[in-house]
């Protein structure tokens, strides 16, 4: 992934996601000490920024690639997003889940026309047998974070955070697999490498923050209230962005 694949996905998904804006949060402000702002992208459709890269992969499919359809495996977030995109671009879309995931997330993509199946205990688990379907069907397989298109449509946000400010000296990302500051880092440091990016990851599942610091992975824990970063291991694809271009890793209890 490129500066250039950034560029052209923002291109591409003009105009069918919202453009969020930079809000400046007085209360985290001040709490903080520092001049705070907040990225909104909880008013995408799906209230994720998930649907900048499931719509920039759905927009790359061949003619056969879409008759056939799509999977995922997601915990809610890419499940509702590529299920709505899907359904609104007349693809058709499967979805696996975790037995875990909350009933709430199910029913939200499931109301996109989505065909879901819940299955496996852990992220790697749910991807085994997704993998597994998708040869059977033929189902192109939109992979939450560790796809290319999927991070140079989620690094449309870095695009969006350059045009919206000029005082930009430190962006804080949350980080699962790395789909969302790989690509945001991407678009930042093409353009303003003196911008710190920093990405913050839950302590019980703190895979690529163990990578970025040389470490071994840390033992799985039970569960997390951050189910939807609850990652194994970091994508091949993100992690050499992430060594290359974030500047920390921090993590955060539960």
């Amino acid at each position: 992934m490129r500066y250039q694949d950034i560029v052209d996905a923002g291109q591409r998904i003009a105009g069918q996601v919202v453009r969020t804006p930079l809000v400046r949060s007085e209360t985290l402000s001040r709490m903080t000490g520092v001049p705070l702002s907040l990225k909104m992208e909880n008013l995408q459709f799906t209230a994720s920024f998930k649907e900048r890269g499931a719509l920039n992969c759905l927009l790359q499919l061949e003619a056969a690639e879409r008759r056939h359809g799509v999977i995922a495996m997601s915990a809610g977030n890419h499940a509702q997003a590529l299920a709505y995109h899907g359904q609104r671009l007349g693809i058709p879309t499967s979805i696996v889940m975790p037995r875990s995931t909350p009933n709430a997330k199910v029913e939200q993509t499931r109301v996109f026309g989505a065909e879901i199946h819940l299955k496996g205990a852990v992220f790697d688990e749910t991807l085994a047998f997704t993998e597994q379907l998708a040869a059977e069907r033929s189902l192109t397989l939109v992979h939450p974070y560790d796809d290319p298109r999927v991070m140079a449509g989620q690094g449309t946000i870095g695009l969006e955070l350059l045009e919206q400010s000029d005082e930009l000296q430190t962006l804080v990302v949350p980080v699962g697999g790395g789909g969302l500051i790989s690509g945001v880092a991407t678009a930042i440091k093409a353009c303003r490498a003196d911008v710190r990016v920093v990405g913050v990851q839950v302590e019980r599942f703190g895979a690529v923050h163990a990578a970025f610091h040389g470490r071994q992975p840390p033992s799985l824990a039970a569960g997390t209230v951050a189910e939807g970063i609850a990652v194994k291991s970091p994508g091949s694809n993100t992690l050499p962005v992430i060594e290359s271009l974030v500047d920390e890793m921090l993590t955060v209890s539960e």
